[in-house]
């Protein structure tokens, strides 16, 4: 059994790493050496490196690449030397794109392979990728993960939800990668047509893509939908990478894949949160040197655990990614999360689907909500009252609740687009 590293080791090991990221990239890289100038590339400690170095925003990546289209200046390597070619899916802003050296990929291929280590996959496993294969990065990164873990990887690209269950089940699939919100729809699914999730081999729940992995009331529904399978959240962004793995001993803690990234949780100025408070994740990317990356202000909501059940010194996110900070809505004075909003609907059992709408017309945020009740829900006007004193009681607002008819709310594929405005 391989040791585990202390924390000294952990940050010494980060600090070696930082050195010769910054010593590759400076001479090179025509994003950093304009941006950092004369500052004195020398990186005393970690402490130094976040005290001295500027934070890296994405409409800089975004400014950068549009003055150099089309792949910017953030390449410490000739383009020659490029082989993998990716792009963020720019559902909020302009998309950005991404570029690897076999070298980079390999990096982040190694990070993948424990994230499926952490979820205990291993040589012979089926995995199954519910996802249509496009420019974003995730899921191709995991089908070469997979690949070199020596299991049997099945793509699912082109294929209706059905079709994707009839897969899994015809090709026994053991583990199944795919969205929080694909897993629902998937078992939704599979009951419509009469061969449950139970007839599946799955054991298995690889989840991201957004927060649900790690919302409990999310989480509670998946595992009754899934009951037989292990849920496995993690996150990652198209610009760094995997960066964290759930903890095999505590649901909901997110440990960072140290040993490819220096992380930071800052507060609204910028500052190092105080321990154990929430604020912005921060991101250097350690071993992604042909396109790395900075301190990146990644606009995910996160707080560091003061210590894992588990024991390793390694960091963990409580909670995992608790939203965007950017996402926090204020209606008629209270603060709204959409992650904190999902974990009272996701409460209701009768509840499949639901949209929120955000009308900021008048001199105050109002916010609607459309529920879309299970088709075996008997007395849908008791859900909404049940609902509404919930939501009261969450958030101390009465929200406007209407209700959709079976079926009649979109389902996602990807990233779920609840939120109307």
């Amino acid at each position: 059994m391989l040791e585990t590293p202390s924390r000294a080791e952990i940050e010494a090991g980060q600090l070696a790493r930082l050195r010769h990221l910054v010593a590759e990239m400076l001479p090179r890289n025509g994003f950093y050496r304009a941006k950092l100038g004369g500052l004195n590339p020398a990186v005393a400690s970690l402490a130094d490196f976040s005290a001295r170095f500027p934070f890296t925003t994405k409409q800089e990546l975004i400014d950068d690449q549009a003055g150099a289209p089309p792949f910017g200046t953030n390449l410490t390597f000739p383009l020659e030397s490029y082989t993998r070619f990716h792009q963020t899916s720019g559902t909020t802003r302009a998309p950005l794109r991404w570029l690897d050296t076999p070298e980079s990929w390999r990096s982040m291929v190694e990070s993948w392979k424990a994230i499926y280590r952490a979820a205990g996959v291993q040589a012979g496993d089926r995995i199954y990728f519910a996802f249509s294969f496009g420019p974003f990065l995730g899921f191709w990164l995991a089908f070469d993960a997979a690949q070199d873990l020596g299991c049997l990887c099945l793509p699912g690209g082109g294929l209706s939800t059905e079709g994707r269950w009839r897969a899994i089940l015809d090709n026994g699939a053991t583990v199944l990668c795919c969205t929080p919100s694909y897993a629902l729809r998937l078992a939704e699914a599979a009951s419509a047509a009469g061969r449950p999730v139970s007839d599946s081999a799955v054991r298995a729940l690889i989840v991201a893509g957004e927060p649900g992995g790690s919302v409990p009331a999310t989480r509670r529904r998946l595992q009754s939908y899934w009951p037989q399978a292990r849920i496995v959240d993690h996150h990652g962004m198209t610009e760094t990478g995997p960066v964290s793995c759930e903890c095999p001993h505590q649901t909901g803690a997110l440990h960072i894949l140290e040993n490819a990234y220096l992380a930071e949780i800052i507060d609204d100025n910028g500052r190092p949160a105080a321990p154990g408070a929430p604020g912005e994740l921060v991101l250097t990317t350690l071993t992604r040197t042909a396109s790395p990356l900075l301190r990146y202000r990644t606009g995910d909501r996160a707080q560091f655990a003061a210590a894992c059940a588990c024991g390793r010194p390694d960091r963990a996110l409580a909670g995992g990614i608790l939203g965007r900070v950017d996402e926090m809505v204020i209606v008629r004075g209270v603060n709204v999360y959409p992650t904190a909003l999902e974990d009272v609907l996701r409460g209701f059992a009768e509840i499949v689907e639901y949209q929120a709408q955000l009308d900021r017309s008048g001199s105050l945020a109002e916010l609607t909500l459309q529920i879309e009740p299970a088709a075996d829900c008997t007395d849908s006007a008791a859900l909404v009252q049940r609902l509404q004193l919930a939501l009261h009681a969450a958030f101390n607002l009465r929200i406007p609740i209407t209700v959709a008819a079976p079926g009649a709310l979109p389902r996602y594929e990807m990233k779920a687009r609840r939120w109307r405005a």
